[in-house]
């Protein structure tokens, strides 16, 4: 039956398959369940019943684009919008946060809309392929990176020297590279699920040499969303001086998803021959329909996951694999001890594997035209230098078009990226620095 659903066949696949997909994009991203409360206690949300919002919002994004969309993404809060939302907006500019809530809910409001009428797509299909390969590549080093600072490998460093090599004589930080090198044996091995294998592994030797502890109680039950259900206030965020918080949600939100969607997509082989997702609306009115559900359910900005590539390397391709990583979700909403006990070491090694393999479509890049190749550059480089996405989409968006008009090129430029041009430069403008 669920062969049919799914249309398993056709791509390539199987139910095994796409379980052990569905649980190793979950396993890579379940740190959310845990990290993002963690960041939005700063802005005043209580943590046990943003937990609870965090989950839902994942469920319920990520069932939709399984059973709507049939993607192997998923969705959950997006790092990054939640830290802007925290510590920018609540603590710096000195908004409440219902008040932020509101202007995602309004963002989120946005996006269906423009969605519906596919002006979302046709400035997806506007983007040159080049670009889009430089998304795949960007994503896959800025994975890395955050693989690598998670454990402990990379470290903060000092001003002149931003980042360093972690104490390699560190339990935790050995634990990492092994979980590095159980995988790359594994993937060498040709080991069908060796990523989550892996993580696995990895989260067993933390729990041998205890630097982590395996979970004292296996289940519990979920805090009361009440203090946060429902208390967004859009009358708030609808007011003059919030247009510049409701743009900088709105266009963060926009090329994070897009970038995302067409990274991880060209990576499992989804784009057609012009380099375009078939019927992108619908995992984008997914991500849209779950920005404003998470909203209403108290958390922040909800998009595809960049970790969502760990699942598609595991040989994920339809929706079934979105609906495994849901239904986990779900269950943590009682299992959450057991599943947030999975060590940063462990997902940080899958993480650096997943971006390894993610930069392969780099070749795809024409290196001889410079027009093609300085944009996409600063797109990779800003990604991860900045640690912020959006920063290197946008990037490109606003050199490419300058490159090809200072060369006479102009005829190259689709008319919708000229649109994602002004969004981006009005997004440099507004941005809280």
């Amino acid at each position: 039956m669920l062969e049919k659903i799914f249309k398993l066949q056709e791509h390539g696949t199987n139910v095994k398959t796409e379980v052990i997909a569905g649980l190793t994009t979950f396993m890579t991203m379940a740190y959310i369940i845990v990290v993002n409360p963690a960041i939005l206690e700063a802005a005043g949300i209580p943590k046990g019943p943003s937990m609870v919002a965090t989950i839902l919002s994942a469920f319920f994004g990520t069932l939709l684009m399984g059973v709507y969309a049939k993607r192997p993404f998923a969705i959950a809060p997006y790092m990054g919008e939640n830290a802007f939302i925290a510590y920018t907006v609540v603590k710096i500019l000195g908004y409440s946060w219902q008040t932020a809530l509101g202007a995602i809910f309004i963002g989120g409001v946005l996006f269906t809309i423009i969605t519906i009428l596919k002006l979302r797509s046709w400035l997806a299909n506007a983007i040159p392929k080049s670009l889009k390969y430089s998304f795949a590549v960007g994503i896959g080093l800025f994975l890395a990176f955050i693989g690598l600072n998670d454990g402990g490998i990379v470290q903060v460093g000092v001003p002149g020297a931003p980042v360093r090599i972690g104490d390699i004589r560190s339990q935790a930080v050995l634990l990492a590279i092994a979980g590095i090198l159980i995988i790359g044996i594994l993937m060498v091995k040709k080991v069908k699920g060796s990523i989550l294998i892996g993580i696995l592994g990895t989260t067993f030797l933390a729990f041998i040499f205890g630097i982590a502890k395996p979970p004292s109680q296996l289940v519990s039950l979920p805090p009361s969303l009440s203090p946060i259900f429902l208390k967004l206030d859009i009358v708030g965020a609808l007011s003059w001086g919030f247009f510049a918080v409701i743009l900088t949600v709105f266009i963060m939100d926009f090329v994070d998803t897009m970038g995302t969607l067409i990274g991880v997509s060209a990576r499992a082989g989804f784009l057609d021959e012009n380099g375009n997702l078939p019927e992108i609306k619908k995992p984008m009115l997914a991500d849209a329909l779950a920005t404003m559900f998470g909203a209403l359910v108290g958390t922040t900005t909800a998009g595809t996951f960049i970790e969502s590539a760990a699942g598609v390397e595991e040989g994920g391709r339809t929706g079934l694999t979105a609906v495994v990583t849901a239904l986990l979700f779900l269950i943590c909403l009682f299992f959450a001890p057991l599943f947030t006990s999975i060590p940063p070491q462990a997902y940080g090694a899958a993480l650096v594997i997943v971006g390894m393999l993610m930069i392969s479509v780099v070749t795809k890049i024409d290196f001889k035209d410079f027009t093609e190749l300085i944009p996409s550059f600063f797109v990779i480089i800003l990604m991860s230098f900045t640690f912020n996405l959006g920063i290197g989409i946008t990037a490109g968006f606003v050199l490419y078009p300058v490159f090809k008009l200072v060369t006479g090129r102009w005829k190259e430029i689709h008319p919708g990226l000229w649109v994602l041009f002004v969004l981006s430069v009005l997004f440099y403008i507004f941005y809280p620095y």
